[in-house]
C-alpha cells in the first residue's frame, strides 16, 4: 500500500532525474558552492538564518576558500543575467545575539544590486519560516535542516577539535550533524513554485523563474544516490490571512510510521509533538510491530531550550518508554569516546524500512507540525528497487557515522540479525564513536512547563488568538525611495542607541526610578505648573521608552485619585500621539527594520471595529505601550480611532491603578478592614479585567 497521497500528506509528486543524500555540513556546502559556480539565471535563498560571513568550503587550517557574501557578489558580478533572491526570516531580538549584526546593511548596502535582500515577515505572531531551500536556475535545489549560517559547518568525522569548525569571529564549536537532500528537474520547479509564492507574500513582487539555463547546474563531482524517481513535496503552513492550515508533515510522520513493519528510524532536534509521540506510542504497544530508533542531542544548545524543550521532550520520552511494554524502543545520543562527548543533532529525518525517506526542515515539535513554515522531501520505493537500496544505504550511512563503522559492516551487521537495534549494539564500541543512551528521564535546569502550567505556551501547534485581531490593522504602505529609508533608520537608530546609552552609562541611569520620579512629581504638587510639567514627563518618558505603568503609579503616589486619573490619562493620550506620529513619519518598513519585529499589514477598512481593536490592544501585554504607538503610526491606523480607542482602553486601567495605589497608601497609615477590603477589591478588579479583555478576544476570534 503506497504511503505517499498527493493532496492528503503531501503537497504533490513530481519526478526527478536525480536525487542526492547530503550528509552533513562539508557535503552539502561543497555541492551547493559547486552548484552556485554553474548558476546562469537565478540563485533563490530561504532560509531561517543566513550569515554572510560564512564560509562554504575550508582547507585545512579554517581559513576558507568560499565565503558566502563574498561568493555570491563575485559570482554576480561575473554572471551578468544572473538574479539573486534571498529571503530570510523577519526573527525577533530574541535571537538578535546569535545572529549576524545588521544583516539589512550588510546584504543592501554591501551587495550587487542585482542580489536581492527581503526579511520574510509574513507569518502569525511568534512563528517563524523555517524552511531551508537552495533553488539554481529553477533546474537543481537543495532542502533540509542545514541553514547557511554559521555553526553549522562539519564533516562526518565529527572530530572533537578540528581547526576548520570555527564561527566568523574565530571561536570553535561543537561538532554538528545535519542531512540535506539535492534534486533537480520538476521536483525543483515545483520548489520553485513554494518560493515565488513566498516572495510573493513577503515583498509583493512576482517573480518569474522559468527560463532556458542551458547548462546544467548538478554539482560536477557529485554522484546521485538514485535516479529517475518520484519526490514528494510535504509542507507545513500556519493559518494566516486568507491562507488555510496546512499539515502534511504531520500527516506524513504519523502515516510513515503507521505504514512501518521493521523499523523507524528517526534523527531529529526536537521530539515534543504529542501527535506524533502518540503515533510512535501505537506502534510500540502490540506485541509485533517495528523497531523505534530515535537519534537526539543529548541536551539543547541553551539553558532556556534545555529548560523547555528538553523539558517537554523528557515527559514524552517518558510516554515512549511505557508504551514499549516489548522492548522494541531505542533513544540514543551520538558520541565520540569513553568521556561520551556528544555531537548535536539538527537533523530532521525519518527512514521506514527500507520503504520510505524523509529529509526537510520539520522537526519533530508542535511548532513544526503546524505553526511554523516546513517543508520536506521525501521518497518512496518498492520492495527490491534501486530506491529501496538508495533508502537502506542513507539509514546505514548514518549509523556507520554514528557508530564509528563502515557501511558495508551496518548493513552486514543489520541483515545477519535482523534487527536494528540488535546491529547497534553488535556495533557500539563505547571506547569510540557509538551512540548512547539516552535517558528517558533527564533533568531539566527549570521544567518550564510546570511553571507556565500550558505545554501549548512553549511549543504552540497553531498560531495565538492575537493574530487575528491584528489583521484588522493592516495595510500596505507605498513603497518609498531607498534612500528615505536608510536616512530616517540611520538617524532614529543613532538616537535610539545614545539614548540607550546615555540611560546606562551615565549618571542618568539613577534618574528613572519610582522614588526619583515621585520627588519630582511632589515637588510640582500645588503648582500651577504641575499639569503641563506631568504630562511633559510622560511624553518624555514615552520616547525614552519609559513603562507607562511605571508613570502611571508614580502619578497616583503623588496626586489625589481623581487628578492622579486626570492627569495619568492625559499624559497616556499625549505620549501616544507623540510616539504615534513619529511611527507615521518613519513608516511601516523602517519601523519593522529598526524593531526586528513582524508587523502585520493593517487593514484599510477597520471601520467602527478600530475603536474597539485598539482598546482591547490597550489590555493585552503586546508589547511595550510606545512600541504599540510606533506600530499603530506606521500602519496608518486612523488618528482618531487610535486616540479613542487608546482613551477607552487606558481608562479603566488608569481608575483601578490610582484607586488602588491611594487605598494601597491608606491602608498602610491606617490599616484597618475597610482599606485593606477596598484594596482586596480593586486588585480582584484588575486580575478579572485582564481575564475578562482576553475573554471577550477569544469570543471575537470565534465569531469570525
Amino acid at each position: 500500500m503506497t504511503i505517499l497521497k498527493a493532496g492528503d500528506n503531501c503537497w504533490r509528486k513530481t519526478h526527478t532525474d536525480r536525487a542526492g543524500f547530503l550528509i552533513d555540513g562539508e557535503a552539502y556546502f561543497r555541492a551547493l558552492a559547486g552548484a552556485v559556480d554553474k548558476a546562469r539565471e537565478t540563485i533563490c535563498i530561504a532560509a531561517w538564518d543566513i550569515d554572510s560571513r560564512m564560509k562554504l568550503v575550508r582547507d585545512g587550517n579554517g581559513a576558507g576558500t568560499r565565503e558566502l557574501g563574498d561568493f555570491l557578489n563575485d559570482k554576480a558580478q561575473r554572471t551578468p543575467e544572473l538574479r539573486i533572491y534571498v529571503l530570510s526570516w523577519d526573527f525577533p531580538m530574541l535571537y538578535l545575539r546569535e545572529r549576524e549584526p545588521l544583516p539589512i546593511f550588510n546584504l543592501e548596502w554591501k551587495t550587487h544590486r542585482r542580489i536581492h535582500f527581503h526579511l520574510d515577515d509574513e507569518h502569525p505572531i511568534g512563528g517563524s519560516q523555517h524552511q531551508k531551500l537552495v533553488l539554481i536556475d529553477n533546474r537543481v535545489a537543495f532542502c533540509g535542516g542545514l541553514d547557511l549560517t554559521n555553526h553549522r559547518w562539519d564533516t562526518p568525522a565529527h572530530r572533537s577539535e578540528d581547526p576548520r569548525r570555527i564561527d566568523p569571529d574565530g571561536q570553535p564549536y561543537a561538532p554538528f550533524h545535519d542531512v540535506q537532500m539535492i534534486v533537480d528537474g520538476e521536483a525543483a520547479a515545483a520548489l520553485g513554485e513554494l518560493f515565488v509564492d513566498r516572495w510573493r507574500r513577503a515583498t509583493g513582487d512576482r517573480l518569474d523563474l522559468a527560463g532556458g539555463a542551458s547548462q546544467d547546474p548538478w554539482p560536477d563531482d557529485l554522484a546521485p544516490d538514485v535516479e529517475d524517481i518520484e519526490v514528494a513535496i510535504a509542507r507545513t503552513l500556519p493559518a494566516y490571512k486568507d491562507r488555510e492550515e496546512i499539515r502534511e508533515i504531520e500527516a506524513l510522520f504519523r502515516d510513515g510510521i503507521a505504514g512501518a513493519e521493521k523499523s523507524v528510524y528517526i534523527e531529529t532536534q526536537y521530539l515534543t509533538s504529542h501527535r506524533i509521540v502518540r503515533s510512535l506510542a501505537d506502534c510500540l504497544s502490540p506485541a509485533r510491530g517495528p523497531e523505534v530508533v530515535i537519534v537526539l542531542p543529548e541536551k539543547s544548545s541553551g539553558w532556556l531550550e534545555r529548560s523547555t524543550m528538553d523539558a517537554l521532550r523528557a515527559r514524552h520520552l517518558k510516554t515512549l518508554a511505557d508504551a514499549d511494554r516489548h522492548d522494541r524502543l531505542r533513544v540514543f545520543y551520538p558520541a565520540a569516546g569513553d568521556d561520551n562527548t556528544s555531537i548535536y543533532v539538527h537533523s530532521k529525518l525519518m527512514v521506514v524500512d527500507d520503504r520510505l525517506a524523509v529529509v526537510g526542515s520539520a522537526n519533530l515539535s508542535n511548532r513544526s507540525m503546524g505553526f511554523d513554515s516546513e517543508c520536506n522531501l521525501a521518497i518512496e520505493a518498492g520492495s527490491g528497487s534501486e530506491a529501496a537500496g538508495a533508502i537502506a544505504a542513507l539509514r546505514d550511512r548514518l549509523l556507520a557515522e554514528h557508530l564509528g563503522a563502515s557501511v558495508e559492516a551496518v548493513s552486514e551487521a543489520y541483515s545477519g540479525r535482523n534487527s536494528l537495534t540488535a546491529a547497534i549494539d553488535a556495533l557500539s564500541d563505547p571506547a569510540g564513536r557509538h551512540l548512547e543512551k539516552l535517558p528517558f528521564e533527564q533533568a531539566a535546569p527549570i521544567d518550564a512547563a510546570e511553571l507556565v502550567g500550558d505545554e501549548e505556551f512553549l511549543d504552540p501547534e497553531a498560531p495565538v488568538e492575537l493574530d487575528r485581531l491584528m489583521d484588522r490593522f493592516v495595510q500596505n504602505d507605498d513603497r518609498r525611495a531607498k534612500i528615505r529609508q536608510v536616512v530616517k533608520i540611520t538617524v532614529v537608530l543613532l538616537v535610539l542607541v545614545s539614548m540607550a546609552a546615555a540611560w546606562r552609562w551615565t549618571p542618568l541611569s539613577t534618574l528613572i526610578d519610582g522614588e526619583r520620579l515621585a520627588a519630582w512629581a511632589r515637588a510640582l504638587k500645588g503648582s500651577p505648573m504641575s499639569y503641563p510639567a506631568v504630562v511633559g514627563a510622560f511624553v518624555a518618558g514615552g520616547l525614552l521608552m519609559v513603562p507607562v505603568t511605571l508613570m502611571i503609579g508614580v502619578t497616583a503616589m503623588v496626586f489625589s485619585p481623581p487628578w492622579a486619573a486626570f492627569y495619568a490619562l492625559s499624559g497616556c493620550l499625549s505620549n501616544a500621539l507623540a510616539t504615534y506620529l513619529i511611527g507615521a513619519g518613519l513608516g511601516r518598513q523602517a519601523v519593522r527594520k529598526l524593531a526586528g519585529q513582524r508587523l502585520n499589514r493593517l487593514s484599510r477598512q477597520m471601520g467602527e471595529q478600530g475603536i474597539w481593536a485598539m482598546a482591547v490592544v490597550r489590555n493585552i501585554p503586546v508589547a511595550p505601550f510606545s512600541i504599540v504607538n510606533l506600530i499603530a503610526g506606521a500602519s496608518h491606523i486612523r488618528l482618531r480611532d487610535f486616540l479613542i480607542g487608546t482613551g477607552l482602553g487606558m481608562l479603566p486601567g488608569i481608575l483601578v491603578i490610582t484607586l488602588f495605589a491611594d487605598r494601597l497608601l491608606q491602608s498602610f497609615k491606617n490599616p484597618n478592614w475597610i482599606n485593606t477590603a477596598v484594596v482586596s477589591g480593586l486588585a480582584l478588579v484588575l486580575i478579572l479585567g485582564s481575564w475578562w479583555a482576553k475573554k471577550r478576544l477569544s469570543a471575537g476570534r470565534r465569531k469570525e
